[in-house]
């Protein structure tokens, strides 16, 4: 190990690194890889959840006096990017603990802010009922426009796991031959993310809804690829002046048959 290792540019740090039989299991990363009855599991990492906890414990300590609304939208990134992260690991049954111990950590602070009132009252003022689920920790507040909304808490319990997708055992990132398999990878994952779907619908208006390739109109039904003008492996950018949507049989023919995709120049 320590050769190739040293063959690739990389050396193996001796204070980091131990031996351990998989049954016992490690951690790296905040995940902890193990094998139950000889299946591999990788879960959440217990000084993980543990850490997580005590940030967000710390915050809402800290804003004892904040408006529910403020609190919401301090804790909202922090949930999103924690479950996020462990989105494709076996992380339901650590989900639902943490979303537990946060509304048990919510109670509390709900409930010294109002000594002097009952249970239920606290219980109508911060949480409420929507659909199917009970105990929503949520309030109506305004947004920029001063335009009414409702604003709750982020679920954990609710998040979607995704496991990754197994990549090609003979792709390689840098190979020019495959730069279509990797933006196909790309836009897989691009998909499951509102941020990029929002760069596809910039991409959609700049190009007026046509193919880049053809000029022909862009569907639900035709679908769309998303096509680096420079391919990254020849160090083209994310950028989406370097991007543009392509029907999936033009976008073949641009890798496999030379044609050329055009950015469109807006008047």
């Amino acid at each position: 190990m320590t050769a190739y290792l040293g063959w690739i540019g990389l050396t193996l740090s001796t204070e980091k690194t131990r031996i351990v039989n998989i049954a016992d299991g490690f951690d790296f990363l905040g995940w902890n890889f193990r094998k139950y009855s000889g299946k591999l599991l990788i879960k959440p990492s217990k000084k993980n959840v543990q850490a997580f906890y005590r940030n967000v414990k710390e915050v809402i300590s800290v804003k004892k006096t904040a408006k529910q609304d403020d609190l919401i939208r301090l804790l909202n990134p922090m949930l999103r990017g924690w479950a996020q992260y462990h989105r494709p690991v076996v992380a339901t049954a650590a989900f639902t603990k943490m979303e537990h111990q946060i509304f048990c950590a919510l109670w509390r602070w709900a409930k010294r802010r109002h000594r002097g009132k009952n249970a239920e009252w606290v219980r109508k003022k911060y949480f409420a009922t929507i659909e199917a689920r009970n105990w929503v920790f949520g309030t109506t507040t305004v947004d920029k426009k001063g335009d009414p909304f409702w604003l709750e808490l982020y679920s954990l319990a609710g998040t979607q796991i995704r496991r990754h997708k197994k990549v090609r055992a003979d792709y390689h990132p840098f190979d020019p031959a495959q730069e279509m398999y990797g933006e196909k990878l790309r836009q897989t994952r691009m998909s499951e993310d509102m941020s990029h779907r929002k760069q596809w619908i910039k991409l959609y208006m700049s190009q007026r809804g046509l193919c880049a390739v053809c000029q022909s109109k862009i569907t639900k039904e035709t679908g769309w690829d998303d096509h680096h003008i420079v391919p990254r492996v020849l160090g083209g950018s994310d950028a989406l002046g370097n991007r543009v949507l392509v029907h999936p049989g033009c976008h073949i023919q641009v890798h496999h048959y030379g044609r050329i995709a055009v950015k469109p120049v807006l008047d």
